[in-house]
Order: structure tokens, then C-alpha cells, then sequence
């Protein structure tokens, strides 16, 4: 993508904010936003807390931390429960806020130093108007069980697009709302970009891909997105991920979606499922069978694609009944 530098544009009254979505995590957000407050950055920021309707004690502790020195703290409250309505929320908090950049994280990550000025730097100095880089994962002594392989890392939210930074021109190198910045013209411009929320996740819940298609839908605007190697965060996994069902379930949902709300008309179905999908299920558990009974390694890997063509079936399914309701 050619992608000329913005050159030193004039950063006078310019802002950024770092902006979090959550839900009852009160207990990390007191050591976020001390290691958000630490971070240099080289035009004046703020910190923006969307809650997506916690019924801990995130309120007041929001309330405590907002009366303490240092970079101002914002909070918003979304009453309507899922996390595209939180993430949306905060773009229109940051709209509200006149913020020129905005950098999104997670409620369950800590920013790695210099994470701040690495976004300004690709946002303002190179001209991106989309930057993201490395989400590291960070296990507590014991926590990795042994069958969790690298390769599944980023089904954990990891990102390494490796050590040098590049412009991203298709969908082959994909960035999260994990670690992610934005210029916030380019919301401005495009009212309809926002996350989208049929793609929804209520909680602590299983599934989503809300910041999935939003990525998607940038490359295909062909909006300037740029991979920076040193925006870092490290991000802290909750027990109750690191279950083989939570992968399975993860990809059945994801199949789902893609088969509900991503795929076209067919010639052939029944009731609204091409024969193609049932093929491919039926290979793919086959597949995870004989590598089971053989002890042969990437099982689970193999029975998640499984998952995830049954997921596809009754994604075709569920849009079958709509397109019937509807009719």
C-alpha cells in the first residue's frame, strides 16, 4: 500500500485517549490504569472506561481512581449488554471528547512500555490512520496446560506479524481492539463504520468477532492500517479459556456466523444448507476420528474445523428460518 508519511503535522491541542471496554473485572482496574497513567506519549491523553453494565464494584472504584492525580479518567456506562455496543459506545465517547487519536485495549491486559508513543508515532508521523501491533500472551507459573500448542495462541487474542513494521494490504495479517489505534476522522467520515452487533459477545462470554469484521471492512475501504512491532501489550488469560471445549465452542460459534450472516444463496440447500457444507462436516470429523484413534498430533485443531463446519450448518439453518419468517 503506498503509504506516504504525514510528515511532523502541527500536534498542537491534539489528544489522545486510551480507551478500555469492561465488565466486572473491578479488581484489575486499579493496576490498568496506573500502568496506562505511567505511559509517556508526546501530545496530552486521557483515559476513557466504557461499562458495559457491571454488577461488581467497577462504578466506585472508577469513581476512586478518577480523584487521583495524573491523566484525567473518564467513565460512560452502556446500559445495553455486549461488547460491539461497548466498543461503539466508546467511539462516540472519544467523538464527544474531540480526541484527534484514539488506542483501544482490553480489560484483561497491561500496556507494554512506550505503547502510547508507538501509536502516536504511526498515526501521526507515518500518515496510518489505523495502527496495531504484538499482543503478547502472559501465563502464571502453571497455568499452560501442555496441550495448548503455539499454533493456538491466537485463537487467545496473540498477535506477531514479526519484528519489522509494514502496511497491511489484505485480510492475511489481521489486528484486534486488543491492540489497536485509530485515527478518529476516519469514524467521522464513515458514520456506518462501527462494530457490528450481530456479531455480539454478552460478558465473559464465549464468541464475538465484532472486531473481525470491523478489520475486514477497513482493508476493504482501503483505509491505511500499519503493523507497529513495538505497540505491545500483554495480555492475561482467565482459567476458565484454557479448556478444550472453550476452543471448540469458540469455532462453533464463529462457523455459525459466517454460515448465518457471510454466505450468499445457493442453487441446491436443504433447509437452506448446501450439500457441499454436510460434506465437509462429515470429512472434517472423519478426519478428527482417524487422528484421534492414530494419536496423531493437532487433534484439536482438526475437531475445531470440525466444529466450525457444524457451525456453518446451522448458521444456514438459522438464516433459513429468518429468510421463512421474513417471507
Amino acid at each position: 500500500m503506498a503509504a506516504p508519511a504525514a510528515g511532523h503535522e502541527n500536534t498542537v491541542n491534539k489528544k489522545l485517549t486510551a480507551a478500555f471496554c469492561t465488565y466486572n473485572r473491578a479488581a484489575r482496574l486499579p493496576g490498568l490504569i496506573a500502568a496506562l497513567r505511567a505511559q509517556d506519549c508526546p501530545i496530552p491523553f486521557d483515559i476513557l472506561v466504557v461499562d458495559n453494565n457491571s454488577n461488581d464494584d467497577t462504578p466506585e472504584i472508577i469513581g476512586q481512581l478518577s480523584q487521583q492525580d495524573g491523566v484525567p479518567l473518564h467513565y460512560a456506562r452502556e446500559p445495553t449488554q455486549g461488547i460491539p455496543y461497548a466498543r461503539n459506545r466508546a467511539l462516540e465517547e472519544c467523538l464527544a471528547l474531540g480526541s484527534e487519536y484514539m488506542l483501544f485495549m482490553d480489560d484483561d491486559e497491561l500496556p507494554g512500555e512506550g505503547l502510547l508513543a508507538a501509536a502516536f508515532d504511526a498515526l501521526e508521523r507515518e500518515g496510518a490512520e489505523c495502527a496495531g501491533g504484538r499482543v503478547e500472551i502472559v501465563f502464571a507459573p502453571g497455568q499452560r496446560p501442555p496441550w495448548l500448542e503455539d499454533e493456538l495462541l491466537g485463537f487467545l487474542a496473540e498477535i506477531d506479524h514479526g519484528t519489522e513494521p509494514f502496511w497491511i494490504e489484505d485480510r492475511s495479517t489481521p489486528l484486534w481492539t486488543a491492540n489497536i489505534a485509530y485515527r478518529m476522522e476516519i469514524f467521522a467520515r464513515h458514520p456506518d463504520l462501527r462494530f457490528d452487533p450481530r456479531y455480539n459477545r454478552l460478558g465473559h462470554a464465549v464468541g464475538g468477532g465484532s472486531d473481525a469484521i470491523m478489520f475486514r471492512a477497513m482493508v476493504d475501504r482501503t483505509i491505511r492500517i500499519r503493523y507497529r512491532p513495538d505497540m505491545v501489550v500483554e495480555h492475561y488469560v482467565d482459567d476458565w479459556r484454557l479448556k478444550r471445549r472453550y476452543f471448540l465452542k469458540l469455532h462453533f460459534i464463529a462457523g455459525r456466523k459466517h454460515g448465518q450472516f457471510q454466505t450468499g444463496d445457493y442453487a441446491r440447500t436443504l433447509y437452506g444448507v448446501p450439500p457441499f457444507m454436510i460434506s465437509q462436516a462429515i470429512g472434517h470429523w472423519f478426519k478428527t476420528a482417524t487422528m484421534l484413534l492414530g494419536r496423531r498430533p493437532g487433534v484439536l485443531r482438526q475437531a475445531m474445523n470440525g466444529t466450525h463446519a457444524m457451525g456453518m450448518i446451522w448458521g444456514r439453518i438459522l438464516r433459513h428460518r429468518g429468510q421463512a419468517e421474513t417471507a
